[in-house]
Order: structure tokens, then sequence, then C-alpha cells
């Protein structure tokens, strides 16, 4: 059944991505078009190599495309210059990584207030985003604690607040959940799904374990580059 969208929050128009390999061209994304809905949960899911995360890196702005356009939140970032394009990423972009990507040596309320470090908010409202974003994940008890000193699935709660605390346009997440046992995996996917259903984020998954996949409404799949007609 065909997808009704009040509003789309993403648009992407005939998309191709080939990397050079020594002499040979490399096809990785071949005419991908397709639309998300504001407020969607969308899964990506694929073998290894099927372009997934060059998908997610393009829509996230860390990549471009050869050719296509890209549209979010009503902005054309594939006609973006390099500076234009991070100060866009900065503000509209919450990224969620697989190894979480904290940096050791700050707090965990460091490393939730580094992306607002970018933003002109004072100190004082920095904090109170931070402060905002860790209770989301329920982590207000662990601020003033190291990476080192938080378990996985802590960790990547602690990721997922840094990912929010801009409140950005669109999360982007890649295999958020591959590093973590079954129950902090469990802990992860539902917090996900309480930031899509109770604060209308669109969160963008590239996922291969289907228990994540049905955390999502949507569950498109990339085979060779090419985007499937996707469902449930």
């Amino acid at each position: 059944m065909e997808q009704r969208c009040p509003q789309n929050i993403v648009s992407i128009r005939n998309i191709n991505k080939s990397y050079r390999r020594g002499a040979q061209t490399v096809p990785v994304l071949e005419d991908i078009t397709f639309e998300i809905c504001d407020g969607e949960f969308l899964a990506l899911m694929g073998p290894s190599g099927s372009g997934k995360s060059t998908l997610l890196n393009i829509l996230a702005g860390i990549d471009k495309a050869d050719s296509g356009m890209v549209t979010i939140g009503g902005v054309d970032i594939s006609s973006l210059s390099e500076t234009d394009l991070a100060q866009w990423r900065a503000v509209n972009v919450g990224f969620i990584f697989q190894f979480y990507n904290l940096m050791p040596v700050l707090t965990a309320y460091e490393n939730v207030e580094l992306p607002l470090l970018l933003t002109g908010l004072s100190r004082r409202e920095r904090r109170e985003h931070v402060e905002m974003a860790l209770a989301v994940v329920n982590l207000q008890d662990r601020m003033d604690h190291y990476p080192s000193q938080l378990s996985g699935g802590q960790q990547q709660r602690v990721a997922i607040a840094r990912a929010v605390v801009t409140d950005p346009t669109i999360l982007v997440a890649d295999e958020p959940t591959g590093d973590l046992d079954r129950v902090s995996a469990e802990d992860v996917l539902g917090l996900m799904g309480r930031l899509n259903k109770e604060f209308g984020k669109t969160i963008i998954m590239v996922t291969h374990d289907p228990r994540a996949a049905e955390r999502a409404h949507l569950v498109r799949h990339l085979e060779k580059g090419v985007l499937s007609d996707g469902g449930r």
C-alpha cells in the first residue's frame, strides 16, 4: 500500500554514488528515490556492502552523492557548500553510532554538551539542554561519570542524549545496538521508540538485526545499491 504522508521531512531524488577502486569505478547506490514522513521511524536493512551506511551518510550530510537531490526539512543539502553543510549538520542531524564515539576524557555531561558548543547558547542555556537530554535517557545521576565508568548500554544512552540535545530535524543511527548485549539493546531500542512516539523524532536506522528493525514503522531493503519498495 502506498504510504500517505501529511508532510515529508526527507526527499531523495535519483541519488547515485560510486567509488573509485584503482582504475575501476564501483557503483554503490543506483538511482535511489524515496521520501520519509515527518515523525517516521525507518529501518534500512541489507547485507554488508549493500550501500546502507553510504545512504545514511548522504542523508546526514557527511557524504555527497555523485548526482541527484537530497532535501531535508525543506533544505536542498546537495547544493550546500562544505562550510554551509557543516553548519546545517550541526543543528539538524543527531548521530547515534555503533561504538558510541564518546570522548573518554570527558564526563557524560561534557560529551552531551559538545554539539551545543557550536551554537550561540549561553552556559546556563547549555546546562538546561544537557540536563534535559540526560533526563530523557534516565542518566541524570551519571552526568559526572566518564565513559569508562559506564556500561555499554549507559554509554549508548549518553550518545543518544548527545544526539538529541540540539533538538535536530532527524536522528540517524548506524547499527545502534550492534555492540550491545540483548538486554541493553532492548533498552536502547525502547528509548529510540520513545523518542519517536513521545517526542515526534524522525529516525533513520541502519541495522542488520531483524529484532531491531521490528521497532521501526517502515523497513526498506538495499540490495547491491538498489532500494526495494519496502514494507512493515
